[in-house]
């Protein structure tokens, strides 16, 4: 079993504050061989952005997504896009057959309208079993997650220590803005998903995600039925993770 390495997390976080992602993923790269580094992204404007950091600095760590099954194709345009384009090789995880013959058995396809603890189930079958998967062997998980990205994202630190698999978790774009991920995208020609083009804010499986209205929140256009404090899936949340208060800063 993994041990969490001797790193002083409050020291490199202070540190990163004011720190380049492109200098957080040199600090990265090296601390950790490529090979031990997991990159994970579900092809939104984030992913794209990061997935281009990468290939741009000549890193190159196992890059992987989780099929869920139920992606919109305008997602899987871009994942094709990028495999062309960036010459990138993406790993694909998908839920385990048996598994889902078990979370639609007396329900049907579509169980995560009936009730928040059916779409936790369906998440948990579809992604966060996935996950572990495609996790392991790793020492770093590379996310593209940012903290503007919703309440529950707020308190994302740059490096921390996950827990739930004894890996560190990286977010070099934690205190990014929204403007900042769209300068860099057409700054620097990256592909990107077109349903973004269409109003949609955050992307993820088809019948759960639509376009956000005027005046809503950013995460507002995923399981628009439920309550917002249920907006996520699963993947990057931890039990008894203490929150701390952060900030939102940005440098390239």
């Amino acid at each position: 079993m993994k041990t969490e390495p001797q790193f002083d997390l409050d020291a490199l976080n202070a540190d990163f504050e004011s720190a380049a992602a492109t200098d957080i993923l040199n600090w990265t790269f090296r601390q950790f061989p490529a090979g031990d580094v997991a990159f994970s992204t579900s092809f939104g404007a984030e992913g794209m952005t990061l997935m281009h950091m990468l290939v741009t600095l000549g890193f190159k760590p196992r890059m992987f997504t989780i099929d869920t099954g139920r992606n919109f194709q305008e997602t899987y345009d871009v994942w094709n896009e990028a495999v062309e384009r960036l010459g990138v090789e993406i790993e694909s995880y998908s839920p385990d057959a048996g598994d889902l013959q078990a979370l639609l058995k007396g329900h049907g396809p579509n169980l995560f309208y009936e009730s928040v603890e059916n779409r936790k189930r369906c998440c948990h079958v579809r992604k966060v079993l996935p996950l572990k998967c495609a996790l392991r062997g790793a020492s770093v998980w590379l996310a593209p997650l940012r903290r503007e990205q919703g309440e529950s994202r707020r308190d994302i630190r740059i490096v921390d220590w996950n827990e739930t698999h004894q890996l560190y978790k990286i977010c070099p774009m934690a205190n990014w803005l929204e403007e900042n991920v769209w300068t860099y995208i057409r700054s620097n020609d990256v592909p990107y998903n077109k349903l973004y083009d269409r109003g949609f804010m955050t992307i993820g499986c088809a019948p759960c995600t639509r376009p956000v209205r005027p005046g809503e929140g950013v995460r507002s256009g995923r399981w628009w039925w439920e309550p917002d404090e249920a907006k996520e899936c699963g993947i990057h949340i931890e039990d008894g993770k203490v929150t701390r208060k952060t900030k939102l800063n940005f440098q390239i």
